[in-house]
């Protein structure tokens, strides 16, 4: 299976991998990655879509076309693999509400059924903030991934969580108090409020128009007290100025910009340059979370 994005050095020493970090974003519809070399400096990017015929299939199952004879994902030890899985299942617990032995209760509560046998409950303590993330997890991913790097120091992390640090990142650069950050994915959008410097609302919307989503970020915005002709948004993902949902947002939130790559964030090189700072964010916010 071939990348439709390829951003990497000349060269990739197998060598120098247990000084490295590796970071990879799996969901249904797209495989990404990243590697930092000993500098924390990102030094290959790759970004695999997979086609609408494989998207029903387990998150595993796309994964070995993509690991075969690649030149840096069966490499190691690594000093450290993170993994982000994207999926919609997920809630944040306040750290003093937080029992681990209630993960699978959270989960239970916020889809309205229990996890079905193939999942389980994974949580994950949300860097300089005061809760506990708790999402889903394949068993096949697991230990699929376990497999191909035994032994290494292996984390899970939610896509939200990657996107809530590097919203941080991106906010204590900004001169506004109240930024509204939108990630935009395939009929999903997830929204996420920082007030004062603080993380004050993050959730996960699917919508089918651009129509839907303008309906529900206005409820938001009334809800959280704002009004939509001030506040600040920046717009990340799969966005372009030239895309009906832009159009339709613009005609109610005029302060809106495409975003910047997040203070922290360092390239091996400019072959990275042509990249659009706002499109891989999510990957970007998984590199910050590196030990």
């Amino acid at each position: 299976m071939s990348p439709i994005v390829t951003v990497r050095q000349d060269t990739f020493d197998a060598a120098q991998t247990e000084q490295s970090v590796l970071c990879m974003e799996v969901s249904k519809d797209h495989f990404r990655f990243s590697y930092l070399d000993s500098q924390k400096r990102i030094a290959w990017l790759e970004d695999f879509a997979f086609p609408s015929l494989l998207t029903e299939r387990s998150l595993a199952d796309n994964l070995p076309a993509i690991f075969q004879d690649h030149a840096v994902l069966p490499a190691g030890p690594w000093q450290q693999v993170l993994v982000s899985v994207n999926s919609p299942a997920f809630t944040l617990i306040p750290k003093p509400l937080f029992r681990k032995e209630y993960a699978s209760s959270y989960m239970t509560l916020m889809r309205g059924s229990a996890l079905p046998p193939h999942e389980y409950a994974h949580f994950f303590e949300q860097p300089n903030e005061n809760f506990v993330s708790v999402f889903n997890v394949e068993h096949r991913l697991a230990n699929y991934l376990a497999g191909v790097y035994p032994l290494q120091n292996l984390t899970f992390v939610h896509q939200t969580t990657a996107l809530i640090t590097a919203s941080a990142a991106v906010d204590r650069h900004l001169i506004s108090t109240q930024n509204l950050l939108l990630y935009f994915e395939d009929e999903f959008a997830t929204v996420i409020l920082r007030s004062n410097r603080e993380l004050r609302f993050c959730n996960r919307f699917g919508f089918k128009n651009p129509l839907d989503l303008t309906y529900y970020l206005l409820y938001v915005i009334e809800e959280l007290r704002l009004e939509p002709y001030s506040v600040n948004v920046l717009l990340y993902g799969e966005i372009t100025p030239f895309a009906d949902t832009y159009l339709q947002l613009a005609e109610f939130m005029p302060h809106m910009v495409f975003g910047q790559t997040p203070a922290g964030i360092r390239f091996d090189g400019d072959n990275f340059d042509d990249l659009p700072e706002h499109r891989y964010l999510s990957l970007y916010g998984l590199s910050l979370l590196t030990a």
